[in-house]
């Protein structure tokens, strides 16, 4: 039993099989999705190596590294070989890279179209469980200045404080914003409060010289923009 439990370490194996060795020696691209999270985990069972652990894992989401970032603790420790400590190295890995992916659009992103918007902010809000409404604020160039949450939980006109939305707009000399929600059920279609609000902010910011561009709707993999499909005038 020594001997098959053996077989099965990391440290066994040939040198360009070990994830660590191997990022080492032939770089990070080298490695498949599964040697990385054996790197995070660093060990797997007696019976089962980290990479066939983590290969098991990412089975579970399809191989998803987005729902992946989606499993809470108790899911992952469900796993044999997964401990708490080993759950939240994944956990807080993924956040990273959530994160990552977020700020280097950020830094670069000058708004040209939807597809833009899109791109900025489904990382922080098109994979989320409950309903968020961001606002981006832009310069006169379209540049992104920041991007603030303004509520969180649901979308009426009572939890959005317009009064907030175009105080911070002035604060950061914005000169026109973009309004940015999700819909957790995958739905796009924009309900009678999403354009009731729309309008409200739209009004509110022309007395102030703040344009409303557009109001996106997020799913995890597709948006729908009121500009284009006319329905800011």
């Amino acid at each position: 039993m020594t001997e098959k439990g053996a077989s099965f370490s990391i440290k066994n194996w040939s040198q360009d099989d070990q994830p660590r060795e191997k990022l080492r020696d032939k770089g990070k691209a080298a490695l498949s999705d599964a040697e990385l999270v054996a790197i995070l985990i660093g060990s797997g069972t007696k019976a089962e190596s980290a990479v066939a652990l983590s290969k098991r894992i990412l089975a579970s989401t399809d191989n998803n590294l987005s729902e992946l970032g989606k499993l809470s603790i108790k899911q992952l420790t469900a796993f044999k070989g997964i401990g708490e400590a080993k759950a939240i190295s994944i956990i807080a890995a993924l956040e990273l890279g959530r994160r990552r992916r977020g700020a280097d659009a950020l830094e670069r992103k000058k708004i040209t179209s939807s597809v833009s918007v899109f791109e900025l902010m489904q990382p922080v809000i098109g994979d989320l469980a409950h309903e968020e409404f961001w606002i981006v604020y832009l310069n006169n160039s379209n540049k992104v200045i920041q991007k603030n949450q303004l509520s969180k939980g649901g979308i009426t006109g009572t939890l959005v404080d317009v009064r907030l939305a175009l105080k911070t707009a002035l604060e950061v000399s914005a000169t026109a914003i973009i309004l940015v929600h999700n819909h957790p059920s995958g739905t796009l279609k924009p309900s009678q409060a999403d354009k009731d609000l729309t309008t409200k902010l739209k009004t509110a910011g022309q007395s102030l010289d703040i344009k409303v561009l557009d109001h996106l709707i997020i799913t995890e993999n597709a948006y729908f923009s009121f500009a284009d499909e006319n329905l800011i005038t």
